[in-house]
């Protein structure tokens, strides 16, 4: 039997209210917030979070074969992303990776594959940066996210939900594009959309209706992805009808989030599901994907999406607009890092993007970064991979500096103590200067460092564990 294995959505730290866009614009912001990444985050750094939550239902990433990464904002283009997330998730040299993308489909249309593919276990991730120009309704109504689907056969992990069957719809017309590069996303008119929409889903719920011998009663919850409120709500009314539960499509309290949307519905669908219910997920972009699962009693690994909505922290609109680029600020006065040596990252790739450290075999002590000898007992070439990214750690000490680089100062360096052993100075991100304390714990996540020369430099920070801080305004 095939299904899903493992899935989550990520959402990042900071929420902007869009009151904030009329405040200072005068223009209409509409209600709710969006979720929005920090300066230090991209695709493929919300594509590692959503990824390594998944993997934590208990399934050995060893087992993974095939690995596909959709987002509308590449890092590269003509560069692969998704052997970055192969580097970060630490998975073997032998499994497949594909860059899903560049449009809105790709992570419907690599769920698709993967519940139809013979490798054991295929893992879908997605990614996304939503923005546009100050006022516009991409701003207001986009959402940044990432999310990661494991689907895989039932022999290699117990299923959260069983694949039912599903279909496709297809039809070119001209309803949302942007050209390379470019900032702003240009759309036709929605009515014109809604229509094209409508009939395309209609017609893909029919057919995997009919694929799986259901009909409409039988199935408990949908949820819809769509680039705008008006796509599918000829369907949603008829599922409305007939009793279905159409979910929560996370417009207020997130907005859009491009490629990881459908993903990110699929993990609130399953969250909320109750074992035995039929459920229905139904993407749409350039086309409809209706996929149908069923929900067995399983547990699902947290933080659920739900939950993340609430821990969500406010930020302003003119820190928005720095972070995105779309204000120019002045820059720090200190000169921007010089780019990263390829040589140097390639030797030390399973430190930079896989944070391995050693440990030593005798003493047991942890060495970040990995050593060959010891401080404890001197032995020498005597180690073991000490991986850490999964280790929590507890500040010492901490010092503010803003006179350092960064896009958003000024920058916190803490001394950090692994709770399993080591000690490694760390930049922390997430967090505001006056919330930082000795005895902080803090959890690992991977960050884009920055960019020279075109080349996207990531590394591993800390973060206050969930709930460790008060949700107040950034400064």
């Amino acid at each position: 039997m095939r299904g899903i294995i493992g899935v989550s959505g990520h959402l990042p730290h900071w929420r902007l209210d869009r009151s904030d866009i009329a405040a200072v614009l005068g223009s209409k912001g509409g209600a709710g917030t969006r979720a929005v990444a920090s300066y230090d985050e991209d695709p493929v750094t919300l594509g590692v979070a959503a990824a390594r939550a998944a993997l934590r239902c208990g399934v050995d990433p060893g087992s993974v074969e095939s690995l596909s990464f959709a987002t509308t904002a590449s890092v590269y283009a003509e560069k692969s992303a998704a052997p970055l997330l192969h580097a970060a998730l630490r998975l073997p040299s032998r499994v497949a990776t594909l860059d899903a993308g560049p449009g809105l489909r790709g992570a419907a249309s690599a769920l698709r594959n993967a519940l139809r593919s013979t490798d054991p276990l295929v893992a879908v991730i997605a990614g996304d940066v939503r923005t546009g120009l100050a006022g516009s309704t991409d701003e207001s109504g986009g959402g940044d996210a990432g999310s990661a689907v494991l689907v895989g056969d039932d022999d290699v992990a117990p299923l959260v939900a069983e694949h039912l069957g599903g279909a496709s719809a297809t039809h070119e017309f001209l309803d949302r594009w942007r050209a390379p590069g470019e900032l702003r996303v240009h759309a036709w008119e929605e009515r014109f959309g809604q229509q094209r929409y409508d009939e395309l889903a209609l017609d893909g719920w029919d057919r995997a209706l009919g694929d799986c011998g259901l009909s409409d009663s039988d199935v408990a919850r949908v949820a819809v992805s769509s680039p705008h409120p008006r796509a599918g709500a000829g369907l949603a009314k008829r599922l409305g009808a007939s009793g279905v539960e159409v979910t929560d499509r996370l417009d207020r309290s997130v907005g859009f989030t491009g490629a990881a949307h459908p993903g990110l519905l699929l993990a609130d669908l399953l969250e909320r599901s109750a074992a035995g219910e039929v459920v229905a997920l139904v993407s749409l972009a350039d086309g409809a994907d209706v996929t149908l699962l069923r929900r067995t009693d399983t547990a699902l690994a947290g933080p659920s999406v739900a939950e993340q909505v609430g821990l969500g922290r406010p930020l302003p609109y003119g820190k928005y607009l720095a972070w995105r680029g779309v204000l120019p600020v002045q820059p720090p006065n200190r000169p921007e890092p010089a780019r990263m040596s390829a040589a140097a990252a390639e030797r030390r790739g399973e430190w930079k993007y896989g944070f391995v450290g050693t440990r030593d075999r005798s003493s047991g002590a942890v060495h970040l970064p990995p050593a060959r000898v010891s401080y404890r007992g001197q032995a020498v070439d005597d180690m073991d991979a000490a991986p850490m990214a999964d280790h929590r750690a507890t500040v010492a000490t901490f010092t503010v500096d803003s006179l350092a680089y960064s896009p958003s100062p000024p920058v916190v360096f803490a001394v950090c103590d692994f709770d399993d052993g080591g000690r490694l100075p760390l930049e922390l991100t997430d967090v505001a200067a006056a919330d930082v304390h000795i005895g902080l714990p803090v959890e690992m996540t991977f960050r884009r460092i920055g960019t020279a020369d075109g080349i996207a430099n990531y590394f591993w920070k800390a973060r206050p564990v969930p709930g460790a801080v008060g949700v107040e305004e950034a400064d």
